[in-house]
């Protein structure tokens, strides 16, 4: 990785000042310091990298320098799971896809030659001509699984987790609402909208269903392991 960095580092050279970019060594400083990480960093987070080397660079010098860096083919940029931009190394001639942890946050990077060749073959079949692809995984990681709650609140689920309903608490009145709703202990419970406040949209086979937190609060469910 030491000698892919170091012709990233030469390459960075020739370019930047062949094309006559302005600030040429400050921006060489902020490439140096994003090849030290192997992490997907927000603008924030790698100006406290910078910092922490001893670089002090205004936000929108940092930002107009990763918006070059991408432009030339050294960065990409990413927003998974609706969150911040993340930029991270673009290395030519490697490809790597995404695993996203909707709990911790954790990116996780993999590659597999199989799905390459398959995506291959999907687009020859349908006579279509792939420029460039991505794919990204939304989960639980293996850590955050083992912490998960087995039993919980459904208020406490995240998007795009798949939970069975195992109890109702609450009372009869509440017990009564969900069961006229049509929501069963034993549904299979798929979770389209919690943005933590607020009604959370959820959706038993092909009905959907808008829960406010209260009553959310009293569905209890569990984790369907795939």
């Amino acid at each position: 990785m030491k000698r892919v960095h170091s012709q990233e580092k030469e390459q960075f050279k020739t370019l930047f000042k062949q094309e006559n970019i302005d600030a040429f060594e400050d921006r060489f400083k902020i490439l140096d310091v994003f090849l030290q990480t192997e992490r997907h960093l927000t603008i924030s987070e790698l100006i406290q990298l910078l910092d922490e080397s001893g670089y002090t660079f205004t936000p929108d010098f940092v930002r107009d320098t990763l918006k070059l860096m991408c432009r030339f083919g050294f960065a990409s940029k990413n927003r998974f799971y609706n969150g911040e931009v993340r930029y991270e190394h673009r290395h030519l001639g490697q490809h790597h896809d995404h695993m996203i942890c909707t709990k911790c946050k954790h990116i996780y990077e993999f590659e597999d030659e199989q799905i390459e060749n398959m995506q291959v073959q999907i687009a020859a079949t349908y006579n279509f001509h792939m420029l460039q692809h991505k794919m990204e995984i939304y989960g639980i990681c293996s850590k955050c699984l083992k912490d998960h709650i087995q039993l919980m609140p459904l208020i406490h689920a995240k998007q795009g987790e798949r939970l069975e309903i195992k109890e109702f608490t609450g009372g009869a009145s509440a017990r009564m609402r969900l069961l006229s709703m049509g929501l069963r202990v034993g549904d299979k419970i798929d979770i389209i909208t919690n943005l933590n406040k607020g009604q959370m949209v959820v959706a038993v086979g092909y009905n959907r269903y808008v829960l406010g937190r209260g009553l959310a609060q009293k569905i209890l469910v569990e984790t369907v392991r795939s």
